[in-house]
């Protein structure tokens, strides 16, 4: 038995979400409010422009990888020579004839034609025939020189993106290699071991992965002390490195005879019921769910849900534990085999939801289910829930996985905890627990999909921070809303991602394709390792610092050796969490502003303004953006890459500082992998404090209700480029100013000091 611990997998969005649908024109994907059924329907294809798909023709344009030299255009002659001589019949003669009537367009022609078309490469009809009266040339002859330049330039692109594609694979597969190297070089073939020391002192990052892999498998062990032949301490076959295989190929009947007290058959029956649940969860109305009239939310009758399931109260002697039950209806733009995968494989569901979970791993799998689309699969999973705070302590849950195929084009996917499990595995874990929980997914063609998500959970009552305390206790902070939004909003994203038509205004100062690519993959990792830092995960050891203005501030060091991602040298990480009485919404806007941003950023204070260099939608509202900012002083200049995310639940700005020539090439789509980064930024909650709606009215902004903001600020940097340096207190002191600095004006900005 396995288990798959990887803190921070690698992207393969392309391979994810490769679907045909989600490379359709975002000029008609969200077109009406979210019709997007209607979208494919609406789509025209120009006449002579192979492959260019889109809506609006006027406001759309192909974004090319580079730009080629003056291409010769077919005049007007030769085309018609070309229909003449193949209707006509007259005889190679006259054909041969025709066919050399080429026309050369003058260097100036070109000039003034490659000048229109960097502006506008679908020039309407009254461009043309301005063009062509300006150069001399018949508007058929400009039209056709548009069609050719784009199609070179499309073959160019194409040509240079399988270029990208396999100078990448060359990558990896020198890596693979590399890696298969160090292991045989380094390691005990049975056992993983290390065969030699030959560095006598260990690094500080050695030595928090070997306690990190020791505490894993004890886990494990702890797994496994209830199967007779394997007693805690002893190894098992299937433990050693060479019989991973055997282990992963063995008969899932076999490994569960007995264990933790169950048979499968009785783990089937349970997983099951289970279903059964979910789905009477997930449709019934009345009694068993009730809508709050001063929050909307519907709430859990759970009177009715007791007697409806047959559910007796836990009298075994467990501590008291708290009920959070949550439902939530969506649609979410991606194809249900793709959705169905990515619950399935616990690396694409820790990338679908990376301000969520921490920490993910399939401990062992019960059913493999029916290939391909593992119709049936059973896995045991642990999870590690996080907020994006580290004053709020994570949930640690074990729960079996069961998916399931109810129609033809609707699935079912269902998380469950079962007490088994649970009590031999470390009572001190087992303080949140899953009653049948997941979501019902219909297809709804066109690439996107209906779903309905039910969260319940059991949960040991446990001290919470004050300020956080009512967003966790209403069940918000790990309810379905907040799963829901998150889903909505990384399906969205991988949509613009793919997408090759993209309307002008969404993808400003990036020229090529492959350039937008790039930004956007290094956005994403950017923000993946924001919140990887800012949680309370094992990852992180927090130590609570005295502040100038009396705000909680945690710390935590970290030692980068030869993560090419963020630079090497010791990272001091500092967050603080704030109250503050404005909205969210207000909050977000005021904070991604670069025209503001000067009120509360040290380090483009007393500079010049700041301006933004390139602008990319990823995500149908303008605050779903990742932008390239320039904030130039006296005597240098400095560019900033900024990444905001905002849905129904949660919204963040994240930002880092990235070297200009690096990220100069990043534009022009080169691999953004090299580009070492180190993010700062803010997360906004609600407080949790919800009421009845002032007004009754259909525009979002006026819909707001008493409560304020919860802001966590985290502010990451390299305070000696040396891995083996230590800490010092000046780092700390300074860190612990420019985070007190940085509320401090934002308070003030917002006229909230007494906040």
């Amino acid at each position: 038995m396995g288990v798959d611990m990887s803190n921070h997998p690698a992207s393969r969005t392309k391979d994810f979400f490769a679907s045909p649908a989600l490379s359709l024109s975002l000029a008609g994907i969200f077109r009406d409010g979210g019709a997007a059924a209607a979208a494919a329907e609406n789509m025209e294809v120009e006449e002579g422009d192979e492959g260019s798909v889109g809506g609006r023709r006027d406001d759309t344009v192909e974004i090319s990888s580079e730009n080629s030299g003056p291409a010769r255009s077919r005049s007007e002659d030769e085309f018609d020579g070309e229909g003449e001589g193949d209707e006509d019949g007259e005889g190679d003669k006259g054909k041969k004839k025709k066919r050399k009537k080429y026309h050369r367009h003058t260097a100036e022609q070109i000039r003034e034609m490659e000048a229109l078309f960097k502006e506008s490469p679908h020039p309407d009809e009254k461009q043309r025939q301005q063009l062509s009266k300006q150069l001399g040339l018949a508007p058929r002859q400009v039209k056709f020189w548009f069609q050719n330049r784009r199609t070179q330039i499309k073959a160019i692109q194409e040509r240079h993106e399988n270029s990208l594609l396999k100078s990448e694979m060359e990558k990896l597969r020198d890596e693979n290699k590399a890696m298969r190297e160090t292991v045989k070089k380094s390691c005990c073939p049975n056992c993983g071991s290390a065969t030699s020391s030959r560095d006598p002192v260990m690094t500080t990052e050695e030595q928090q992965l070997r306690i990190e892999n020791a505490r894993l498998k004890a886990e494990v062990d702890k797994l496994r002390s209830v199967i007779g032949k394997y007693p805690p301490g002893t190894g098992s076959p299937s433990s050693s490195c060479s019989a991973g295989n055997d282990h992963e190929n063995r008969s899932s009947l076999e490994f569960y005879t007995g264990i933790f007290g169950l048979e499968k058959s009785r783990i089937m029956e349970i997983v099951n019921q289970a279903m059964e649940e979910l789905k009477k969860m997930a449709t019934a109305g009345e009694p068993l769910w009730i809508r709050s009239v001063e929050t909307g939310r519907e709430i859990l009758n759970y009177d009715e849900y007791m007697k409806e399931f047959s559910v007796e109260n836990s009298g075994d002697g467990r501590p008291k534990r708290s009920i959070e039950a949550s439902r939530e209806t969506g649609v979410v733009f991606v194809d249900l085999p793709r959705l169905v995968q990515s619950f399935m494989d616990v690396n694409q569901w820790k990338e679908m939801f990376p301000c969520t979970i921490s920490k993910a791993a399939n401990v062992d799998v019960i059913c493999n289910g029916e290939s391909p689309n593992r119709n049936g699969a059973v896995q045991l999973m642990f999870a590690e829930l996080q907020m994006l705070t580290p004053m709020v302590p994570t949930r640690e849950v074990y729960f079996v996985r069961f998916c399931k195929q109810l129609s033809t084009d609707q699935w079912a996917i269902v998380d469950v905890s079962i007490d088994k499990v649970e009590d031999n595995i470390d009572a001190s874990l087992v303080k949140c627990r899953k009653r049948p929980s997941g979501c019902i997914i219909e297809d709804k063609s066109n690439g996107h999909c209906k779903v309905i998500w039910v969260e319940h959970l059991e949960c040991q009552k446990s001290t919470v921070h004050a300020m956080f305390r009512q967003i966790v206790n209403s069940g918000l902070a790990f309810g379905a809303k907040h799963w829901m939004a998150t889903l909505q909003l990384q399906c969205e994203r991988l949509v613009f991602f793919m997408a090759t038509n993209v309307p002008t205004k969404d993808s400003s100062g990036v020229a090529t394709l492959a350039g937008r690519k790039s930004i956007l993959k290094l956005a994403q990792r950017m923000t993946w390792s924001f919140c990887r830092a800012l949680g309370a995960s094992s990852f992180n050891s927090w130590t609570k610092v005295a502040s100038k203005t009396g705000d909680d501030i945690r710390v935590a060091s970290r030692k980068n050796l030869n993560d090419p991602g963020e630079p090497q040298g010791v990272i001091l990480c500092a967050v603080s969490s704030v109250w503050l009485p404005v909205a969210p919404h207000d909050l977000f806007d005021f904070l991604r502003d670069e025209a503001r941003r000067s009120e509360w950023d040290i380090m483009s204070s007393g500079g010049g303004p700041v301006q933004s260099i390139a602008n990319l939608a990823k995500g149908q509202d303008r605050g779903n953006a990742v932008t390239v900012q320039t904030m130039k002083s006296k005597d240098s200049s400095l560019w900033v890459l900024q990444d905001t995310c905002t849905n129904a639940y949660e919204s963040m700005v994240v930002y880092a500082p990235v070297d200009i020539a690096g990220m100069q090439s990043v534009m022009t789509g080169c691999d953004s992998g090299s580009i070492a980064i180190l993010p700062s930024g803010f997360s906004i909650l609600p407080d949790g404090v919800e009421s009845r709606p002032l007004v009754i009215t259909s525009r979002p902004e006026e819909k707001s209700t008493e409560g304020g903001s919860l802001l966590t600020i985290a502010i990451q940097a390299l305070t000696n480029n040396s891995p083996t340096a230590k800490l010092t207190m000046e780092s700390l002191e300074s860190v612990n100013t420019l985070i007190s600095c940085t509320l401090q004006n934002i308070k003030t900005s917002l006229q909230c000091e007494d906040g």
